[in-house]
């Protein structure tokens, strides 16, 4: 499953986020551009929060179900 969107940065400019869970882990990686490779991306509380929100949003229209939603939220770490 993979969950992407869009981060705002004053210094960075604007870049995409992905978010990809498999097997019980989580890649995260983030490109600046059309043309641009994906690099590995360190998430921060933020980028947390949005992959959850966006995760949760995903429940009702059945796209994750409640129990793969559960083992989203058991990945982020303390």
């Amino acid at each position: 499953m993979e969950i992407s969107w869009w981060n705002k940065d004053p210094e960075a400019g604007k870049y995409q986020v992905c978010a990809t869970v498999h097997g019980g882990n989580i890649a995260w990686h983030r490109k600046q551009g059309h043309h641009t490779s994906w690099l590995t991306h360190v998430p921060s509380e933020a980028d947390w929060d949005r992959f959850l929100v966006e995760a949760e949003s995903r429940v009702p229209r059945r796209l994750i179900s409640p129990k793969q939603f559960e083992a989203i939220r058991q990945l982020r770490p303390s």
